[in-house]
């Protein structure tokens, strides 16, 4: 009991200090570094969901992007639209008013409600079956929203208040990591790990691995949901578009080179990846420099960016850190 207290209270720690740097020392950065970190926590949580589905469950889908667009609207729903009183719009301070994490909440159930319609039916599929299914689960969200006209159909949803901040997005991480690593090394998430490794022995072994693959597909679709909402209040604009296919790509590169089953390995290419594409855009500045004028061309930089890529494959087909973490792999050079 006295462990699990402390953990409690290093966990309500470490909160507490990413209020206070928000507070005090994140609104020195300029614009730029603080999309640019605040993007890398959100690619982060929905990362660290798709993880755990094709991760650690071994399940592969491709429609991420689709239960994004779920929070995401239906968190910038409850925010705007639903009749909440007022003094919960300003409790405890207007900036960080208490209505924003219930929406994050909410939108990531209706996420998991979306996730257990296409969990039941597609999970009994494997392989690249399973992979074209969710494709087009995601796909058929982004049209819905594209003929949506209650949500602003093909021009989105704007004028979303900008509650997404350093403290939220970073204790949603932080809690989120927690929840996985702990869930993980629980009964449940061996039984999650076993399908992953032999679905068939484990059914012999008595794991109910239908229902272990829908349970971890329905908590990948939440965290997926909950990055949607906390991306619409950071953006303060969400459209149909933004959800498409390149999206649902983005976050399983993100889980490849991170390491599928390796939580800080996701942690870790999340924000590699974040940052590269828009650090690679410094690469303009060398077309004043003779001989360098072809870095100056703009898709120049996305031809970096894939070479880097090509390079991580090579170097480390399993990713980052494989399926292990790192603590784990920094500890084996130890010895």
């Amino acid at each position: 009991m006295g462990d699990y207290l402390k953990k409690w209270a290093m966990l309500v720690g470490a909160c507490l200090l990413l209020f206070v740097f928000d507070r005090y020392a994140f609104w020195a950065l300029n614009g730029f570094w603080q999309n640019l970190i605040l993007l890398a926590g959100i690619n982060m949580v929905a990362a660290l969901g798709l993880n755990l589905t094709n991760g650690y469950c071994g399940q592969f889908s491709l429609g991420h992007a689709g239960f994004m667009a779920i929070g995401g609207y239906a968190t910038a729903f409850f925010t705007m639209m639903f009749a909440w009183p007022d003094w919960m719009l300003t409790f405890p301070h207007p900036e960080f008013p208490i209505v924003f994490p219930i929406s994050l909440i909410l939108g990531g159930v209706l996420a998991a409600a979306a996730g257990l319609l296409v969990g039941i039916p597609s999970l009994r599929l494997k392989g690249d079956y399973l992979a074209i299914a969710t494709l087009g689960f995601g796909e058929i969200v982004r049209v819905f929203l594209v003929n949506f006209e209650y949500m602003g159909a093909a021009r989105g949803q704007t004028n979303i208040p900008q509650y997404s901040n350093f403290f939220w997005v970073y204790s949603i991480v932080l809690i989120s990591t927690v929840v996985i690593l702990n869930l993980i090394r629980s009964s449940p998430g061996r039984a999650i790990i076993s399908v992953r490794e032999d679905e068939l022995a484990a059914e012999v072994m008595g794991v109910w691995t239908v229902y272990y693959k829908v349970a971890a597909f329905l908590l990948g679709a939440f965290f997926a949901g909950v990055a949607g909402g906390l991306l619409g209040h950071l953006l303060t604009i969400l459209t149909p578009e933004k959800f498409n296919f390149v999206l649902s790509i983005e976050i399983v590169v993100i889980v490849v080179v991170g390491g599928m089953g390796s939580t800080s390995g996701v942690l870790l290419a999340a924000v590699l990846l974040t940052a590269l594409p828009e650090l690679l855009r410094f690469t303009s500045g060398a077309a004043s420099i003779p001989g360098l004028s072809l870095l100056g061309e703009p898709s120049m930089r996305m031809i970096l960016y894939s070479l880097t890529m090509i390079f991580l494959m090579i170097f480390r087909p399993k990713g980052l850190c494989g399926n292990k973490e790192m603590w784990e792999l920094w500890g084996r050079k130890g010895s």
